[in-house]
């Protein structure tokens, strides 16, 4: 038996590109022969850590005043974005989008891979960000959306509550600085190979047959398409 390729991907719920790349990843995984052996785990990183939970305005205005763009260009980016999420099958709303601080998101987050539902809500809760213009800084939404992937309610307010798991947060964003990450979705494949933004599936797929091929022994050092390692 193969021994498990370990694949722990940096992300924001914030994050546009986080959601298609997620996509992109998972087309990529797909292809892979030797998918069963790959490990996914997601780790957190805030874009925009000074942001307000109840953010007054709308995810132009955000984008306005943090990038200081003109608002047509927002609006032209926006609309790229869209294009691009609508190919890989998400429908993304960015009129209905409710910006906020993602901390405690990230903290449901650790809370559900404690108990092996990680992948589940991080779906969850990129469908409801960029989707359904769900509220995630609020921990009741969160709650209600960790409800309906199985987790128990009480028990996530608690953990929110009482800021269990954001050592947890905080760990993660520290380990990204120690890599060099500056933005996201940065994927590290065995503690060594990374792969930055939203590659191409095919991309992934070949990360990961090299060092597939490195742990089997049959080539020196995998590359990722000229994408450099942490």
């Amino acid at each position: 038996m193969s021994a498990p390729i370990a694949v722990d991907i940096w992300s924001d719920i914030a994050c546009p590109w986080c959601y298609i790349g997620k996509r992109k990843f998972e087309a990529g995984l797909a292809a892979f022969a030797g998918r069963d052996d790959v490990e996914v785990t997601y780790h957190s990183f805030e874009l925009a850590p000074d942001t307000p939970v109840d953010f007054d305005g709308s995810e132009v205005d955000f984008l306005v005043r943090h990038k200081g763009m003109p608002a047509q260009q927002v609006e032209g980016m926006l609309e790229q974005v869209r294009g691009l999420a609508a190919e890989v099958g998400l429908d993304y709303d960015f009129d209905i989008l409710q910006h906020t601080k993602t901390l405690q998101a990230h903290e449901a987050l650790h809370f559900a891979k404690a108990r092996g539902r990680q992948l589940d809500l991080m779906e969850r809760l990129f469908k409801a960000y960029f989707e359904e213009g769900r509220h995630l800084g609020r921990r009741d939404e969160l709650a209600d959306l960790a409800v309906e992937i199985g987790l128990d309610r009480d028990e996530v307010i608690a953990a929110l509550d009482s800021g269990e798991y954001a050592p947890a947060v905080t760990a993660d964003i520290d380990q990204a600085r120690a890599y060099g990450i500056n933005g996201v979705p940065f994927f590290v494949i065995n503690g060594k190979y990374g792969v930055s933004g939203a590659q191409a599936p095919e991309t992934f797929t070949q990360a990961l047959e090299k060092v597939r091929a490195e742990v089997n022994g049959s080539v020196d050092k995998p590359t990722t398409d000229g994408q450099t390692h942490p």
